[in-house]
């Protein structure tokens, strides 16, 4: 069984910066990505970033790429998304999620476990 707990979410002003983390516990051998995804009001999850675990690479969606930054601290099981020139389009519920990946890392279907996510404001 696997636990991911997220963290690091609140409202910031446009152009300002939050660092989201997410902690995972249980039997994290069945993991080979762990991705971050994000959900608006009234619209589809999407994915934000993701990364294979043990030192593999990142994957970034478009709307995000140069802006936000996935890692990993092997030590301490946690994954990190520093986000920084935040725009109000980027509020949502952001999750966290690991998985096996085999649908891709940028794929909710790649992903069996989710966190219960944070919310991020973003105003203008």
């Amino acid at each position: 069984q696997v636990q991911l707990v997220e963290s690091g979410g609140g409202s910031v002003q446009a152009g300002g910066s939050l660092r989201l983390s997410c902690a995972v516990f249980g039997y994290t051998y069945s993991i080979n990505f762990m991705g971050w995804f994000r959900q608006a009001p009234g619209k589809e999850r999407e994915a934000v970033a993701a990364i294979q675990t043990r030192g593999g690479l990142a994957y970034y969606a478009d709307s995000v790429k140069g802006r936000f930054t996935m890692s990993e601290d092997n030590a301490k099981n946690t994954v990190y998304l520093e986000m920084n020139s935040l725009r109000p389009e980027d509020t949502a519920m952001y999750y966290c999620a690991g998985g096996w990946g085999s649908r891709g890392p940028l794929s909710t279907g790649s992903y069996n476990y989710w966190g219960q996510g944070t919310q991020v404001t973003v105003s203008s």
